[in-house]
């Protein structure tokens, strides 16, 4: 989250990846930095995933990764 503050800072849009188990953190997380910033949340869990269950969830938040970042221009 702190690198997506930084590059907001600096005028680049950005976006930051989690799971759905850490949205209340996240929410928490951006507004003790006084922070806006976009998120796209993916299902949970993401550890033991195999490669080909990895690829399926990329596939299905890089759309929402793309929409936000352009949002943020």
């Amino acid at each position: 989250m702190h690198d997506t503050v930084d590059l907001e800072d600096r005028g680049l849009p950005s976006v930051f990846v989690a799971t759905v188990e850490f949205v209340s953190g996240a929410d928490a997380q951006a507004k003790a930095l006084g922070a806006e910033a976009s998120a796209v949340y993916v299902e949970h869990p993401i550890q033991d995933r195999t490669d080909e269950e990895m690829k399926g969830i990329a596939d299905l938040a890089v759309e929402g990764v793309v929409r936000a970042i352009v949002e943020r221009q």
